[in-house]
């Protein structure tokens, strides 16, 4: 019958990597050889485990765990993946004598951590000018009481006695070659070929702690929607007091109420009465950075139109230059008239030329360039 590795761990079968590792080192510290000291039912429950995580990180055998089946279980569906973490260097090991290509000696204890993520959001105005923003992260860090080294009372760690000090030890499997030889991590070190006589209470000698930590990032001016923002040395701190990964900021921009954004450019639109786009004015526009642009409105301008602002765009952050701002020009007509209004209006089209027709490619003079003509007479 397969074991239930997910079981023995006490986590769910869609449980992360991450909650697998959390839920070993809860377990481990609690039966630990070195916590427990001749207690053989702790010692059997401390290799149970280390099996079960063994299993559960590695995705193959994993993977037969999902089927149903025991990838270590020599009469199962395990049979065939029995060449295990030694692979085909334990099997020529086995035919033809000698260490096995597959053999390597103990695991070094410090290891480099992992890089860690962390996602934030920014207003359209923060993004287009820069800002600095505190955020609060939960990563592994230096454990103070032990300083990474994992012992409680500053003592060395010993040579393990599961292991002999190689960090791997040999199993052998029946498969449809024969007796294969395989070898992996000695579940009493996991590998590191030592083992701590009295942990760290604090850290239970991993060398590393929890800890919530307020950072303060610079955003800079122009950074587009999920660009990321490294912190070298702010990850995660690796076993054993290790080298800590890199932090990685992604950046998302939220929507605004008046400005779009399309890559380093601007876009906005802004209402122009018809009388204005015919005979031409001036608007004022409060821009991102709180400044007053002043967009000219030329005679003629017809809806639709884009009127460019170089160099009013958004910073451009991997080149030289910013880029522009683009008006689109919405043309108002007026659905309600009053009475001087309408006179005004009718008066407008008795001087016109022309009224209401099917455009044509060949016309070449608009509807405001004659009016225009008119109220130059």
């Amino acid at each position: 019958m397969a074991r239930d590795y997910y079981g023995i761990l006490g986590v769910e079968k869609d449980a992360t990597e991450q909650q697998i590792k959390k839920a070993y080192r809860k377990l481990a510290r609690k039966y630990h050889p070195d916590v427990n000291p001749g207690d053989e039912e702790a010692a059997e429950k401390f290799r149970e485990i280390s099996v079960a995580q063994e299993v559960l990180l590695d995705p193959d055998k994993r993977a037969i765990v999902d089927q149903g089946g025991d990838p270590l279980d020599q009469q199962g569906a395990g049979g065939f993946s029995g060449f295990g973490s030694g692979g085909l260097g334990d099997i020529f090991a086995e035919f033809f004598g000698g260490g096995g290509a597959g053999t390597r000696g103990p695991r070094s204890r410090v290891q480099p951590g992992s890089d860690a993520l962390l996602r934030t959001a920014v207003t359209l105005e923060e993004a287009f000018s820069g800002v600095k923003r505190s955020v609060t992260v939960d990563t592994a860090v230096l454990c103070d009481n032990c300083h990474g080294a994992g012992s409680a009372d500053g003592s060395k760690p010993v040579t393990c006695s599961g292991c002999g000090g190689a960090g791997q030890v040999q199993s052998v499997q029946r498969s449809f070659l024969g007796n294969v030889m395989t070898t992996h991590d000695c579940p009493q070190c996991q590998g590191f070929g030592e083992t701590i006589p009295n942990p760290c209470p604090q850290c239970g000698g991993d060398g590393r702690v929890k800890k919530r930590r307020d950072l303060t990032i610079n955003i800079p001016a122009g950074i587009r929607d999920g660009m990321r923002i490294r912190m070298a040395s702010q990850g995660e701190v690796g076993h054993g007091g290790g080298p800590a990964g890199d932090l990685y900021v992604e950046v998302h921009t939220q929507r605004h109420r008046v400005f779009e954004r399309d890559g380093d450019d601007l876009h906005v639109t802004i209402r122009v009465p018809m009388v204005d786009a015919a005979l031409g004015t001036s608007l004022t526009l409060q821009h991102l950075d709180g400044e007053e642009l002043t967009i000219e409105i030329a005679p003629g301008t017809q809806p639709g139109q884009a009127i460019e602002l170089a160099d009013a765009g958004f910073t451009r952050v991997r080149s030289q230059g910013r880029g522009t701002l683009y008006a689109h020009v919405d043309v108002q007509v007026p659905t309600e008239l009053d009475a001087t209004t309408r006179e005004l209006l009718e008066q407008v089209r008795k001087v016109s030329q022309h009224g209401a027709a099917v455009h044509t490619e060949d016309e070449e003079e608009s509807f405001f360039d004659r009016i225009r003509a008119k109220f130059r007479r």
